[in-house]
């Protein structure tokens, strides 16, 4: 009979939190301890020590991705982790991650407090962005050129730290991915194959952040994989990957568990499952499986799972929830809008400024192609043209009515610094509001990226003051 592949599925039973969850708080001591009792336990049943390779260092990936409460993997995992490999004996251990677009990863390190546990354990934190890149290709489909709904950049850059960590030092090194159990607007789920979606630089995740997202994603797992997932639901996010702070009680489930694996498909799959996801729901891992990039799993029925998935019987919603501002006007195109890009990473930022930080309305938002030219000459005022379908089709005529002051551009598929740098300066809403450790850190942080060569796209700090696309 053959193996199946082996998921770890572990229920915390410590008291979350009480009353809502729209105030973020630490976790208590006795959640702590169990987090550290759970990932002894599933590392121990994976082989323990055994793991660690010929070099003994070990390579921790979370998901990091930004400050906003709930969408990042809680610092409490990451330290139970850090802890137990240095039980364990293993050499330098790393903690490395180039967070979304618009973001600098020092900056959300010092917000998350991934810093201080690096300080304290001794773990080496690794700024992804402030890395010299390596090119590479993605495979998965033809540039454009050759096929309309192919690939519109088909170059990226990868940090040379995983180049020569997580590629070619893949006999020698122990990777770790560290996501969070999140619902994605675009990609259906964000754990363990998207969390890889870090090693293109910033500069090359704009284009096809569309419906070729999830090509793109199976051709960054076609050069690296984790060798060990471990998925953390303390909480586990729908309704997106970005909740609204505001909407947590709704947005923000206490599912309390753990999903791990070696496999780091079959162990998305188990977390898609848990949300009542499948394969048809996630088109980068049925792509995986389709591509050959799944170790042979086809599906759950080639999975063993070791624990009880049973309890999670409802579909839940991964699109975002509607909540948006009366007073800004959506326009989406007929002919194309696509949710992976133009449509839902402007509406989730919108959500975010306005139901977090008391954003403004006042303006229009356009996207997407194949527009009414009636409706887009009724537009008055200030309007956000997103994409560069909308900014094509509608940008000269806009910008010759309304004129370039009141005209703001955010181009490719997916530019978050450009998107958010308007909707700052539309909205009267201080970047800095983003950083919760104070100006001055923040600033300092923003300022040690520059001078150690950070390549993200950060929108200026004073971008909610002057008009800068």
């Amino acid at each position: 009979m053959e193996t199946k592949t082996k998921v770890y599925v572990r229920h915390l039973d410590a008291p979350y939190q009480e009353g809502t969850r729209t105030v973020f708080k630490p976790l208590r001591d006795e959640m702590k301890a169990e987090l550290r009792t759970a990932v002894r336990e599933i590392f121990e049943k994976a082989g323990g020590k055994k793991l660690l390779k010929s070099s003994g260092n070990v390579f921790l990936k979370p998901n990091g991705i930004d400050g906003q409460p709930y969408c990042y993997t809680r610092p409490e995992l990451v330290d139970a982790v850090i802890e137990y490999w240095k039980e364990q004996g293993a050499g330098k251990i790393y903690l490395f991650e180039n967070s979304t677009q618009s973001n600098a990863t020092r900056l959300v390190f010092a917000v998350i407090g991934y810093d201080k546990i690096c300080k304290r354990t001794g773990a080496i934190p690794v700024y992804l962005d402030e890395e010299k890149t390596v090119e590479f290709e993605f495979r998965g489909k033809k540039p454009v050129s050759d096929d309309p709904d192919g690939y519109f950049v088909t170059k990226f850059g990868m940090p040379r730290f995983v180049v020569d960590n997580l590629i070619n030092g893949r006999d020698e090194n122990l990777y770790i991915s560290l996501p969070k159990l999140k619902t994605h607007s675009m990609a259906g789920v964000t754990l363990g194959v998207k969390n890889q979606w870090a090693f293109p630089c910033q500069s090359a995740r704009g284009f096809d952040h569309n419906y070729n997202l999830h090509h793109k994603l199976i051709d960054v797992l076609g050069y690296v994989r984790p060798d060990f997932t471990l998925i953390e639901g303390v909480e586990g996010t729908i309704y997106g990957h970005y909740p609204v702070t505001a909407l947590a009680d709704k947005a923000v489930l206490p599912l309390k568990v753990l999903v791990a694996g070696e496999n780091v498909v079959a162990t998305d799959m188990v977390g898609a499952r848990i949300f009542g996801l499948g394969l048809d729901d996630v088109p980068h891992l049925r792509d995986a499986v389709e591509r050959g990039y799944s170790g042979g799993v086809t599906s759950l029925d080639d999975v063993e799972i070791d624990g009880d998935i049973s309890m999670y019987t409802e579909k839940y919603p991964y699109d975002l929830y509607d909540y948006y501002p009366e007073d800004v006007e959506v326009i989406m195109g007929k002919e194309r809008c696509c949710k992976q890009g133009c449509r839902n990473n402007p509406l989730t930022l919108l959500q975010i400024l306005y139901g977090d930080h008391n954003g403004r309305g006042g303006w229009t938002m356009v996207m997407g192609k194949g527009h009414d030219p009636k409706q887009i000459d009724a537009i008055e005022g200030k309007v956000l043209i997103v994409g560069d379908c909308a900014i094509n089709e509608v940008g000269e005529r806009l910008i010759g009515r309304l004129g370039k002051k009141n005209v703001f551009l955010s181009r490719k598929c997916n530019s978050l610094a450009d998107t958010a740098a308007a909707m700052f300066y539309l909205m009267k809403v201080n970047p800095m509001e983003f950083a919760p450790i104070g100006p001055l850190k923040a600033l300092k942080c923003l300022t040690l990226s520059k001078l150690h060569g950070s390549k993200a796209l950060v929108p200026s700090p004073f971008s909610n003051h002057f008009k800068t696309v």
